[in-house]
């Protein structure tokens, strides 16, 4: 048994028992050593915020992103572009899609065409083909309406370089200001292509057989679930739920958010390549947290669904105290979906969409002991009664970030009021909260720490929690509070490899 089991034993049998770990200040103190994650994806440089046209392909994982090469706030978009073979380390490369006559090269999604339907592949090479919405800023300054339309690429080369169709735009908008974030899929019993469209209030979904000639199929969403901001970023997603193929419909809006501005929503319902049925209209969100935004999932992965976000908020995204570069992904995270507790006979709604990190990433952790000094990078609790808790990380400056739960709520809460830095938005020093999603005795929780974030999962993956946060100095202790006693053994700390 580690030292540091024995002073658990000890702490945990007292009133407000604590875990501590303590560390010295970083004696080079910048922006960039302060600021830049360690197992999160950022920019080397310039702006970053939707993940796009995820893709699986020979072994490599293709993350695009939206991005602005020459500044550090939202300006021209182009597609930044990062590899990676395990889902932890991720090498930037050179920008795969750039503005042109047509617009700027907003969010959408990528697929493997696997039998060449569009024509485009050459030499029995199946082309990798990009669906994207272009954003001509003259037709929006000009006050016209028909500013946003689809179009695509294609790549020979496994995504290394592109060649935009001669026929964009391949889907003209009926003329929408809104009409954006294509996500692309091929639905096998219908034998065609689905695209799920984002038009200001509601998700359209179009149908093609070749990704060029595109019909309208049907739309959801106007005046169901909720409507506090406009709708962005849909993913049609499926899921095999004992034989039986359920469909999820992600969906982004800002603002609207359960802790204000930007989150995500998913509605759970049936799909037949025509239109979407909803089993419920209540709301549902994917993360209660105030920073994951338009998350979507890798095409070309088998039966699972991956997903990454944006781990930012459109209310302070282009004003977070970051130098070089504006913004991370989250961690990939796996989604599943389960029947709640003590739920199963009431069809409508007894589906929760739960995600977790991808075992590839939880891999990557090594386990630790107090004696190696550091505040750790995950925390996991394990089977531990469902009491009021906090976790609490702190540096010699006053600054201090809080998670913990209220049990009489039923409630998760993150707590940055006095987590570092907050004078560049005046809502972010703020409690984010969350339901607690599951009737268990006792619980089960997971939590990430990257120098400016943290990720809550909890019960596996029922309820989840992303948040930023910017202290001045870097957290030299943590320490668990709690009233209850906490089984020693439930804790383990790790650190990233």
């Amino acid at each position: 048994m580690h030292f540091y089991r024995s002073f658990l034993i000890l702490c945990f049998f007292m009133a407000h028992a604590s875990v501590q770990s303590q560390v010295q200040p970083d004696a080079k103190l910048n922006n960039e050593s302060l600021y830049r994650p360690r197992f999160h994806f950022t920019p080397k440089q310039g702006w970053m915020n939707d993940p796009n046209g995820m893709i699986y392909l020979n072994g490599q994982y293709h993350l695009f992103f939206q991005h602005y090469p020459d500044g550090t706030v939202w300006g021209p978009m182009h597609w930044g572009h990062a590899t990676s073979s395990d889902l932890v380390q991720w090498k930037e490369q050179p920008i795969a899609l750039y503005p042109d006559s047509i617009g700027m090269i907003f969010s959408g999604s990528a697929v493997l065409d696997k039998n060449n339907t569009s024509g485009l592949g050459r030499g029995g090479i199946a082309p990798l083909v990009a669906i994207f919405t272009q954003h001509f800023m003259p037709g929006e300054k000009a006050g016209r309406t028909d500013f946003q339309n689809q179009s695509i690429a294609y790549s020979l080369d496994e995504g290394k370089t592109w060649t935009k169709y001669a026929g964009n735009p391949v889907l003209k908008t009926p003329n929408l200001k809104d009409f954006r974030d294509p996500k692309v899929i091929w639905h096998a019993p219908s034998q065609k292509w689905i695209m799920s469209l984002a038009v200001a209030d509601h998700v359209e979904f179009y149908s093609a057989p070749d990704l060029i000639n595109w019909t309208k199929e049907s739309e959801i969403g106007k005046n169901l679930f909720a409507h506090g901001g406009v709708w962005e970023c849909p993913d049609l997603l499926s899921f095999n739920h004992f034989g039986k193929t359920i469909w999820v419909l992600l969906v982004s809006m800002n603002p609207g958010g359960p802790n204000g501005g930007s989150a995500t929503q998913y509605i759970v319902g049936d799909f037949d390549g025509h239109a979407f049925k909803p089993y419920t209209t209540d709301i549902k969100w994917m993360d209660y947290g105030p920073d994951n935004y338009a998350g979507v999932t890798f095409s070309n992965v088998g039966d699972r669904n991956i997903l990454i976000g944006w781990m930012s908020n459109w209310n302070y995204a282009n004003v977070v105290p970051t130098e070089k570069w504006r913004s991370a992904m989250t961690v990939p995270r796996e989604l599943k979906l389960i029947e709640q507790d003590n739920n199963k006979n009431t069809n409508s709604n007894r589906f929760l969409l739960v995600s977790s990190p991808v075992k590839e990433f939880m891999n990557a952790f090594t386990e630790i002991g107090s004696k190696e000094n550091v505040i750790p990078n995950r925390i996991d609790i394990k089977d531990a009664k469902t009491k009021d808790f906090e976790i609490v990380l702190s540096n010699t400056y006053n600054e201090k970030l809080i998670v913990g739960y209220h049990a009489d709520k039923k409630q998760f809460y993150i707590d940055r009021t006095k987590a570092g830095v907050s004078n560049f938005n005046k809502g972010f020093a703020a409690v984010a909260v969350a339901p607690r999603l599951s009737n268990a005795t006792n619980m089960d929780l997971s939590i990430l720490l990257d120098k400016t974030s943290i990720e809550l999962f909890a019960d596996g993956g029922r309820t989840v929690m992303t948040a930023l946060f910017f202290p001045t100095h870097p957290y030299t202790k943590w320490e668990i509070i709690s009233k209850e006693k906490i089984a020693p053994d439930s804790i383990n700390l790790y650190s990233f490899k």
